[in-house]
């Protein structure tokens, strides 16, 4: 995926036939990783791990065969181009791949946890539009991965924990089975931006609403994000709250512009009807706990912006997921962004 990020922004600047001009004409590379260390010491609990690696394409003028992208975008363009909304200003394509882990609490006993949440590890790979109109974003992604052993979670976690010099989690024997995973998620997001003084400080408050359906997660969701900071970023929020999740959109600012800064608060109230790191394996029997039908985010963090960077560290407070759970979850996610 790092070569190919180097390979997806090469092509669209060297490309003869792609033939654009400002930041439309941009792709964006964005890579984040969240990890409960960030959420404060005796955190090595719950969603312990995940990133994610984002390419997003510059915007779409010809939707079926566009020339500013790569070859293998291209083709996943026309494969996937059922998901593509019509009637928007500006039209990007995304391309993701996630790993995703969950751990119980107690990270020493070799058998299964009963009253805990089970091992899980996955492996997702995403393909999705983001559609813009004005303060309007509509998104939608297909993601298409595997649960269990074959998401080498257990592999992953074990060398991080050898660098870092922390004791591994001996329980993976029991993390759920092998099982291919989909799911489809819809978001809309709106943003209000008030009439304010002409000074750089501004504030703005995002809005957003959806859901997701498949065998990996099945629920509904809406939210808040509200911003306060010098030269706000016409876009359409910081950071997703959902774990490893996408929601990202190009920047619409200059790259010749210096710093730029801001803080955010943002929250996220779900309807959980399935979730697989839960509820275990759809079609074989494993390790599951009672999960609560509605959960909730609240998380605050700062993103900076200089150039064609962007950088941004959150961290998210979780109401309890399941019944029994000991501790409240917190995890910390940082973002770093580059367009070509």
């Amino acid at each position: 995926m790092a070569i190919g990020a180097v390979l997806w922004s090469g092509s669209v600047l060297a490309d003869e036939g792609c033939d654009r001009k400002g930041v439309a004409a941009e792709s964006t590379v964005n890579l984040r990783v969240d990890n409960d260390l960030f959420g404060g010491l005796g955190q090595d609990q719950g969603y312990s791990n995940g990133f994610l690696l984002t390419l997003v394409s510059p915007n779409l003028v010809h939707r079926a065969d566009d020339p500013c992208l790569p070859d293998i975008a291209r083709r996943l363009n026309r494969t996937f181009s059922t998901l593509q909304p019509g009637g928007f200003d500006e039209l990007n394509m995304t391309i993701g791949l996630g790993q995703m882990m969950y751990t119980p609490t107690d990270r020493v006993p070799r058998e299964l946890i009963a009253d805990d949440r089970p091992y899980a590890g996955a492996l997702m790979f995403s393909v999705g539009y983001n559609a813009r109109r004005g303060d309007h974003l509509r998104t939608s992604q297909l993601r298409l991965g595997i649960v269990g052993p074959a998401a080498k979670a257990r592999e992953v976690q074990d060398w991080w924990h050898g660098v870092i010099d922390v004791d591994r989690f001996n329980g993976w024997d029991n993390q759920l089975h092998n099982e291919p995973v989909v799911q489809f998620i819809h978001e809309r997001r709106k943003r209000f931006a008030p009439m304010q003084s002409s000074g750089p400080w501004r504030w703005d408050a995002i809005a957003h609403w959806g859901g997701s359906l498949g065998n990996f997660a099945t629920y509904a969701n809406s939210g808040m994000e509200l911003r306060f900071g010098y030269l706000l970023p016409d876009d359409f929020g910081t950071a997703p709250l959902r774990p490893a999740g996408e929601n990202t959109s190009p920047i619409r600012t200059s790259a010749t512009q210096g710093w730029r800064g801001h803080l955010f608060v943002a929250a996220d109230a779900r309807w959980v009807l399935r979730d697989i790191t839960l509820d275990g394996n759809t079609f074989r029997s494993s390790h599951s706990v009672n999960k609560r039908p509605f959960v909730a985010d609240i998380g605050y963090g700062i993103a900076i912006t200089h150039g064609h960077w962007r950088f941004a560290f959150a961290r998210y407070n979780r109401t309890r997921e399941f019944e029994g759970q000991r501790e409240r979850p917190s995890f910390g996610s940082f973002t770093i962004g580059r367009r070509f």
